[in-house]
């Protein structure tokens, strides 16, 4: 058996943990199917992927009748490996720590392999056990999900791992060899293989307790299969992370799967031909854990033991940090022509939504934070596909801590910012995520800081506090615009309009006050100007401008 290594991360993966930027790292998992290279650039609690490479080498297929690698699968994992460390050397990154599960450390020729490696590439592959697996899986997915709880299943190709999670930590842990690879294997045809999946599920139960919370799932299979559901459905945001599914959308995928041509379901649903082959053993696990943990829902995750080896180097300051706004901080910081007018501009806007009569919900803070982060952040685009820009970047983003809803609201916010036109029907389907509620919401938070982006050389903090405010009177229907004297100069016609459309979006009349120089007394005086923008002598829903 190769040598395991209770704790393969003794050299940290960035020097500084609390650090907002993330040094260029890459993380390398060699699993029973594919070999995978990741390197990780960016926020440091919400890491971009700078480079992601696949090779599906089949290291562990034919392993649970022979006990050996796959010799064709080794010959194109070493390959694999030699080309990712010229890539490593390349891009001049610190050393590739390296990963290796079921396969290696199952194979009898494991250790040989590792030190053929080593030979040819110069890389240490830390071979980690069953339940550290399950841990670093869990880990991956407490970096995008913080606040998560509920049961982590990662299936690889010879083995399937269970984690709970909860309250930031990982609980039970368990491992198993329901892989595909070596279910496919099994002797017995499906009737034998399905009373062998009952029962190692039955013994997992065992061992995890009930588990009826959100089930998290990690792995290519369960990718492939989220992929066909998302086929099925029609769904319309291709993206795999934080997609939902329910037991009987699972059931319906299953027959969806079993009445189609293999080869037309492939090309439908975007999946390669080796993955497609480990689906159908996939499905029958998958059947077997809802069957017997009953999930209250399903949720794929994109991030695993790559991500939960960086979540591994992370101090618990920066482990508690919201992962969407990091992300976003981050962009500002490195894109926005005015980094840090982010949160002036959440200032600006937040006093809208804290007078609506549902008020500020904790999700919605962080949405609205994120999105006056990002409002800059695609200045340097053509104005004429700023908007749509905005709106792919939110949707389809590699950003983690955010439902799809989420996405759609975020996009939607950011167009508004940019356009004062509603989308395109190419995004139509999306917004079929979003309730009415959250559509209008999406509108006002985006015409609010198109508007406040109008005084951004002006609206910034001083001695004497914000130099333009907005409150909302809902049960008067009025929007009331406070302006300092330094900020009444850069109050033109365009900013004019723009304040007019939000006004519309919100069905409110509007009031403007001018607030008088500070004075040694009674200097909290404002004096109101009573002017009503539906008054004003042009169209303002038609104004243009390029701020």
């Amino acid at each position: 058996m190769p040598k395991q290594s209770q704790n393969p991360f003794g050299r940290a993966l960035f020097n500084d943990p609390d650090a907002r930027a993330l040094s260029r790292v890459g993380v390398v998992d060699v699993g029973s199917n594919s070999v995978r290279l990741v390197v990780f650039d960016g926020a440091a609690r919400s890491p971009a992927y700078f480079y992601n490479e696949k090779i599906m080498c089949g290291l562990g297929s034919g392993l649970a009748t022979s006990g050996r690698l796959n010799p064709e699968g080794r010959v194109r994992a070493l390959k694999a490996l030699i080309r990712f460390a010229h890539l490593a050397d390349g891009m001049r990154l610190p050393p590739l720590s390296v990963v290796a599960t079921a396969a290696v450390r199952d194979a009898s020729d494991g250790p040989d392999f590792c030190a053929d490696v080593l030979a040819r590439t110069g890389l240490e592959i830390q071979v980690i056990n069953g339940k550290e697996e399950a841990r670093l899986s869990a880990q991956g997915v407490l970096l995008g999900w913080p606040g998560a709880y509920g049961l982590i299943c990662d299936i690889g190709g010879a083995s399937m791992e269970l984690a709970e999670i909860g309250k930031g930590k990982v609980g039970r842990r368990a491992t198993s060899e329901l892989g595909p690879l070596k279910l496919r294997d099994l002797k017995g045809g499906r009737k034998g293989r399905r009373a062998h999946i009952k029962s190692v599920v039955d013994g997992l139960k065992a061992t995890m307790g009930p588990q009826r919370d959100r089930l998290f799932l990690v792995g290519g299979s369960w990718r492939a299969i989220a992929r066909i559901d998302m086929a099925r459905r029609g769904y319309p945001l291709s993206v795999l992370h934080e997609y939902r599914m329910t037991v009987t959308s699972v059931q319906e995928t299953t027959r969806f799967f079993e009445g189609r041509d293999p080869e037309n379901l492939r090309a439908l649903a975007r999946v390669s031909a080796a993955r497609m082959a480990l689906v159908p053993y996939a499905l029958e696990v998958l059947a077997r854990l809802i069957r017997t943990f009953k999930p209250k829902d399903i949720a794929i995750s994109s991030y695993g033991i790559r991500e939960g080896l960086l979540y591994e180097q992370m101090s618990q300051r920066l482990r508690d940090r919201d992962p969407l706004i990091e992300a976003c901080r981050f962009a500002e910081h490195k894109d926005a022509r005015l980094p840090g007018f982010g949160r002036t501009l959440y200032d600006f806007v937040s006093p809208l939504f804290k007078s609506l009569p549902a008020g500020l919900g904790v999700g919605q803070v962080r949405l609205i934070k994120a999105a006056c982060l990002l409002h800059d952040v695609s200045w340097r685009a053509h104005p004429d596909f700023r908007a749509e820009l905005c709106f792919d970047y939110a949707t389809r983003a590699n950003m983690g801590g955010l439902k799809h809803s989420e996405r759609v609201f975020l996009g939607l916010a950011l167009q508004y910012r940019y356009s004062s036109k509603p989308m395109g029907s190419r995004f139509a389907p999306l917004l079929t995520l979003l309730d009415e509620k959250h559509l209008q919401q999406a509108e006002i938070l985006g015409r609010a800081m198109r508007f406040g982006a109008m005084l951004w050389p002006q609206n910034t903090r001083s001695s004497q506090g914000p130099l333009a405010s907005l409150r909302l009177f809902p049960k008067k229907m009025r929007l009331e615009l406070t302006l300092a004297p330094t900020a009444e100069a850069v109050f033109g016609e365009v900013a004019q309009a723009r304040l007019a459309a939000l006004a519309q979006a919100l069905d409110c009349e509007t009031r403007i006050k001018m607030q008088k120089p500070r004075a040694p007394k009674d200097n909290n005086r404002v004096k109101p100007l009573n002017l009503a923008l539906n008054h004003l002598p042009f169209a303002p829903i038609n104004a243009k401008g390029s701020a």
